[in-house]
């Protein structure tokens, strides 16, 4: 599991200070460091790329990630099964309030929760 963006703008940068409140209040440690998607190394490293939003998930797509891989994190989320893909972005809590970080929050544990079970499924099918 890594993660990463599709530009480097805060390459090397710890996770916003409100996104650190926001875990630590869940139990959730963040040590990582930003980084920027390789498109030379990255579309073979991993088997599932998960994107945000689609307009990342078209930049992923341009830049050579194979398009079987690559799923909205969002349509993993059980309650949004019959949304249409423009439904399912998430928001950039940036230049938001901190409670976009929290609501940001609660909608990725939601599709976690679908991401787990689908791949717990795939497991126990072989």
């Amino acid at each position: 599991v890594d993660s990463c963006g599709t530009g480097g703008w805060h390459s090397g940068d710890r996770p916003d200070r409100r996104a650190l409140a926001v875990a630590n209040a869940n139990g959730v440690d963040l040590p990582s460091r930003a980084r920027q998607w390789n498109r030379k190394a990255d579309p073979e490293s991993f088997d599932l790329i998960l994107a945000m939003d689609n307009s990342n998930r078209e930049d992923l797509l341009v830049s050579g990630a194979p398009e079987r891989k690559v799923r909205l994190m969002r349509s993993f989320d059980p309650t949004l099964a019959d949304a249409d893909d423009r439904d399912l972005d998430v928001p950039d809590p940036y230049y938001g309030g901190d409670d976009g970080f929290q609501d940001v929050y609660e909608m990725l544990v939601s599709a976690c929760d679908g991401l787990l079970d689908e791949l717990t499924e795939a497991r126990a099918d072989g």
